[in-house]
C-alpha cells in the first residue's frame, strides 16, 4: 500500500537518469513545480535538447556515474539499461532517496500516479502499480467530469478568499458561505463561459452572508 502526498520541490534538487521519450515525459512533468531539474544521458530527445538550451533544465549529456544522484530528494530512472537501473537504484536507496524506476516496480520506492490537472486543482489516480492502464482509464473518465470550470471556479475562489477572511470573521459563518456558493448557479454560470456573470452571482453572496452578520 502505497501513501498518497503532494510534494513541495521549489528549489529542489530532482534527477532524472535517461534521454528517452519516458524521461522527456518525467522531465516535462516536473518543469512547472519550481524544481532544479537535472537530467543525465549521452544522447537526449530533441524537447529535452531545448530545454536545456532554454536552461530549464540542466542538461548533462554523458554516462551515469555513481555519485550523481547526491543532493537529490526525488530521482526518475528511465533507462533501457538494466544494469544502470540496479546501480542508480541502489545509489537512491543507499542515500535514503525516493527512487522511481520506470516499469519496474522492484526498482521503486515511489510510484508515479494518472493525474488530471485544472490549474491548481489536482487529481491523482492510483492502482498501487497493478493496473497502470486502468489508472489511464479512469483519468480519462474523470477529465471529463472535472472540466475546465473547475479551474476557473477554483481561480474565482482563489481571489475572494482573502476578501471574505476579512469581512465574514466568524469561522462557521464562513464555512457556510462557501458551500452557499459551491452549491449556488455559479458553476454552471462558469460552464457557460459566463465569468462575469459567475462574479457578479459570487459578489452577491458575499454581499447577502455580510448583510446578515449585521442584522440584529
Amino acid at each position: 500500500m502505497f501513501y498518497p502526498v503532494y510534494l513541495d520541490l521549489r528549489g529542489k534538487r530532482v534527477v532524472v537518469i535517461g534521454g528517452g521519450e519516458v524521461a522527456q515525459r518525467k522531465a516535462a512533468s516536473l518543469l512547472d513545480t519550481g524544481a532544479s531539474v537535472i537530467v543525465i544521458s549521452p544522447e537526449v530527445t530533441p524537447y529535452l535538447g531545448a530545454l536545456g538550451d532554454q536552461k530549464r533544465i540542466e542538461l548533462r549529456k554523458r554516462q551515469y556515474v555513481r555519485g550523481d544522484c547526491t543532493g537529490a530528494v526525488l530521482v526518475f530512472s528511465a533507462t533501457d539499461d538494466p544494469e544502470v537501473s540496479r546501480n542508480v537504484y541502489r545509489e537512491a536507496i543507499a542515500l535514503g532517496i525516493f527512487i522511481n524506476t520506470a516499469d519496474q516496480a522492484a526498482l521503486c520506492s515511489f510510484i508515479m500516479p494518472a493525474v488530471v490537472q485544472r490549474g491548481d486543482i489536482g487529481i491523482a489516480i492510483s492502482t498501487s502499480g497493478t493496473s497502470p492502464a486502468l489508472a489511464s482509464r479512469l483519468r480519462e473518465k474523470i477529465s471529463k467530469i472535472v472540466g475546465p470550470e473547475y479551474e476557473r471556479f477554483a481561480e474565482l475562489l482563489s481571489r475572494a478568499r482573502s476578501e471574505i477572511r476579512r469581512r465574514v470573521r466568524d469561522e462557521q459563518d464562513r464555512k457556510q458561505l462557501h458551500y452557499r456558493i459551491l452549491n449556488s448557479d455559479i458553476m454552471a454560470l462558469l460552464k457557460a463561459n459566463d465569468l462575469a456573470g459567475a462574479e457578479r452571482r459570487l459578489r452577491e453572496l458575499v454581499e447577502d452572508s455580510v448583510y446578515g452578520q449585521r442584522t440584529p
